[in-house]
């Protein structure tokens, strides 16, 4: 129990909008073998927003907000800190266990765990998340319905077994996927509601010629966290389609672009449909593929120009090189994407994996 509780790290956040769905998310992320890359990090993010981050090359636990800072001690960070070092070394034995039982030795390896909840302000529903990966892959999830750890590889069922075992560990995460969790996001919501905010895209579908493919442009939205795909009558098209990156406009809002390669014919034939979900917004903002519905230029000697503004903002490099080892996930809830002293972080430091 006492290394149980030592994962349960203090750094709680935040977010407020209109009649949204509300996330709090957690990634630990241990790397061995990737160069240039620190071999541990923390990132405490809500709504898509980056509030806490931590890694093995800074040691320190450091606020990303300023209202994240301006709410907490000297004394809080240091303590965080020394939580977040004391992960760092457990993870590092962690990814050496799994090497041993996946029978690895050199080569990349990456261990994940992911956690957190989500809430619903207008309907109050509520959900929580706990998963681990390791190099890419489902390793053992929390199931909410069983309130039980389920094992998704062979490798995982000593795990699974162990933490099914521990009452004191499944009291405390019932309580935290029920209530703590959900406590914290919601004081969070409100300590945050000047800075974060949740803005819905505008959607057009956009082609050079008649023979270009033809992109699905997102774009003013906010937060980050956004999925731009494609579907031929109801279902996710992946053959000729082409996604492009998250980029940065000058307003902090953000656009992605993807693209469709298909002929007339075929979208007359049948129903295509471009589909943005962006995270926290419950509404699906849909364009169906018609004549009337592509703005086009043809004729015109200047070419349509999609908007390319500034780089990628910093929380999404972030973001990205941690997705690179995230498991992809298709639900709209993202990853579905963490100390009772007003904290939220939970990983289960020192007995994760040993038995």
């Amino acid at each position: 129990m006492k290394g149980f509780i030592l994962m349960f790290m203090g750094t709680c956040h935040l977010f407020e909008a209109f009649g949204v769905t509300h996330s709090l998310k957690y990634f630990y992320t241990a790397s061995s073998g990737v160069p240039n890359f620190p071999e541990f990090m923390v990132v405490g993010m809500v709504d898509g927003v980056q509030m806490v981050h931590y890694d093995s090359n800074s040691q320190r636990m450091v606020p990303e907000q300023d209202w994240m800072n301006k709410q907490t001690e000297a004394e809080y960070w240091e303590r965080e800190t020394g939580i977040a070092f004391d992960s760092q070394q457990v993870f590092k034995d962690d990814v050496n266990i799994l090497k041993q039982r996946f029978n690895q030795s050199g080569g990349v390896h990456v261990l994940q765990y992911i956690y957190g909840c989500s809430w619903d302000d207008e309907t109050e529903q509520r959900d929580g998340f706990g998963q681990l990966g390791y190099n890419g892959e489902d390793f053992l999830v929390y199931d909410m319905n069983t309130l039980t750890w389920k094992a998704l590889k062979q490798q995982a069922d000593v795990m699974r077994d162990k933490w099914n075992r521990d009452i004191s560990r499944l009291v405390f995460w019932k309580t935290y996927f029920s209530q703590t969790c959900i406590e914290c996001l919601k004081k969070q919501v409100v300590n945050g509601k000047s800075t974060l905010r949740t803005v819905p895209p505008s959607v057009s579908l956009l082609q050079k010629t008649p023979s270009s493919p033809v992109t699905c442009h997102a774009t003013g939205f906010y937060p980050s966290g956004v999925m731009v795909f494609w579907q031929k009558d109801g279902q996710e098209q992946h053959e000729d389609v082409e996604h492009g990156e998250i980029l940065h406009n000058d307003d902090g809002t953000f656009q992605k672009s993807t693209h469709l390669r298909v002929t007339p014919e075929e979208w007359k034939n049948n129903k295509y449909q471009c589909v943005v979900q962006v995270t926290g917004i419950k509404e699906d903002f849909i364009k169906v593929l018609t004549e009337s519905e592509i703005q086009t230029n043809w004729g015109d000697p200047a070419p349509i120009i999609v908007p390319i503004i500034g780089g990628v903002v910093a929380l999404l490099l972030v973001v990205v090189v941690v997705g690179v080892v995230i498991w992809k996930k298709k639900s709209k809830k993202g990853f579905v994407p963490a100390s009772t002293n007003d904290t939220d972080s939970v990983y289960s430091g020192k007995d994760l994996l040993k038995t």
